[in-house]
């Protein structure tokens, strides 16, 4: 069997918890994922854990805290004007604690995402880091098919 390496083609079932066993993402039970190998389509630390894998493998991995997805960073909570956002073409008024919000990049194209998690009436506070930022993730995967 071909063991799977950078520009692998894989056709997976996976599933991403986070410290609390809550799933973030399952496949299992629905449609399968493929994915090119090596294309950054997961997370890299996620993703390292796929190579060498070959098709019927079943593996659960514990990843550390901020293996997965980096440590937490607080310079990534950073208070918004809403004024700013107007000018930026959102209306803030609707937004509440919890709401993700996403920020175009200067050319249009899909930049990033905040979380919001404080709001008052001149500003928001955002929440940039990833949301399993610095947390235990558990990532579960079986390998279908391998190209």
């Amino acid at each position: 069997m071909k063991p799977a390496d950078t520009g692998s083609f894989l056709t997976l079932h996976y599933r991403l918890a986070g410290p609390d066993g809550a799933d973030v993402v399952n496949t299992f039970g629905a449609r399968p994922a493929t994915l090119s190998l090596g294309q950054g389509q997961l997370a890299p630390a996620v993703e390292a854990l796929l190579f060498g894998l070959t098709a019927g493998r079943h593996e659960i991995f514990e990843l550390a805290p901020g293996a997965a997805f980096g440590e937490r960073n607080p310079t990534l909570v950073q208070r918004v004007a809403r004024t700013a956002l107007r000018q930026g073409g959102a209306d803030s008024a609707g937004f509440e604690v919890g709401d993700v919000v996403q920020f175009a990049r200067p050319d249009g194209e899909p930049g990033f995402a905040g979380v919001v998690r404080e709001c008052d009436d001149d500003s928001l506070l955002f929440d940039f880091n990833h949301p399993l930022a610095g947390q235990r993730v558990t990532f579960e995967v079986q390998v279908i098919e391998v190209l």
